[in-house]
């Protein structure tokens, strides 16, 4: 078993730190917010750590999993970052959704100390962090991918290496770019059951069937019906997501009209108090009185 430390403990990262903790990893975790960091430790042993170079000491694999770029550096950089506590062959894994300039920012800076540094963003949910059923594209040296990849198998249903440096973030932007579009297709089409007096579950049980399913359909068909969207992940974090898919699609030169179209429309539901909601609430802006 390794001596692990994992940085982040939110909805996605408590649940992952915690299947580590239980396949009989030794684990250190660091939060910013010191209280969750006790819960976690009450609920799965383990030890908690003050600052993210002392969770990171001595430890063979570092994992990390916080909200946005500057968090990222945060945690990673500085006097009390991780990289100052990370020995030489140790292993950084960023399952953070980030822009993949900052990936190669700090996968270069990382090199610098001998760190091994695996981009892997993750796709799944709440739900698929807490059964273990992830996604985790990954990008970076194969030799730092398998030494982390047994590690990352504990929460994973499937965990691919991409690419070099920055594949993982760059095909975690395809998963948010195919996701948009399918959300607001499902939500205009039980707008629109809806709109025509149909029985919407009646509906998606008979087209989820064809070619219409997707897993948006499965998992999220009846709690949108319901107008219930406070579970799953937040419309603020998928624009947080989408920006960097508009950004990176104009640097590469890759037309995303599409995405730049719901991504407004996430705006929109925004704009209605919503960015707390699940992402599935884009149905919401098509229920608004006219």
């Amino acid at each position: 078993m390794a001596k692990l430390a994992f940085l982040g403990l939110g909805v996605m990262g408590f649940p992952m730190a915690g299947h580590l903790a239980s396949a009989g990893h030794d684990v250190c975790v660091y939060n910013r917010t010191r209280a969750k960091a006790e819960d976690w430790t009450s609920k799965h042993g383990g030890r908690s750590a003050a600052t993210p170079r002392e969770a990171a000491e001595g430890a063979e694999i570092v994992l990390a999993c916080v909200g946005n770029d500057d968090d990222l550096r945060s945690v990673v950089t500085g006097e009390d970052g991780a990289f100052s506590g990370m020995g030489k062959g140790s292993v950084f894994v960023d399952h953070t959704t980030v822009s993949a300039a900052v990936t190669r920012e700090l996968a270069a800076l990382g090199e610098e100390s001998g760190i091994g540094y695996v981009d892997a963003p993750i796709s799944g949910g709440q739900a698929g962090a807490e059964k273990g059923q992830l996604s985790i594209m990954c990008g970076g040296p194969s030799d730092a991918f398998d030494r982390a990849e047994p590690v990352m198998a504990t929460y994973a249903k499937i965990c691919r290496r991409l690419g070099e440096t920055g594949a993982g973030q760059m095909t975690k932007m395809c998963n948010q770019i195919a996701i948009a579009g399918v959300v607001q297709g499902l939500s205009e089409a039980l707008a629109f059951a809806e709109a025509a007096g149909l029985d919407g579950r009646a509906v998606v049980e008979v087209i989820s069937q064809g070619a219409a399913g997707s897993w948006q359909m499965e998992n999220r068909y009846e709690t949108m019906l319901d107008d219930e969207f406070d579970h799953g992940f937040a419309i603020d974090w998928m624009r947080k997501d989408l920006g960097i898919c508009l950004t990176t699609g104009d640097e590469i030169g890759a037309a995303l009209p599409v995405t730049a179209l719901v991504d407004q429309f996430y705006k929109d539901v925004q704009g209605m108090g919503g960015g707390r909601w699940d992402t599935s609430a884009l149905i919401k802006r098509l229920r608004k009185p006219a």
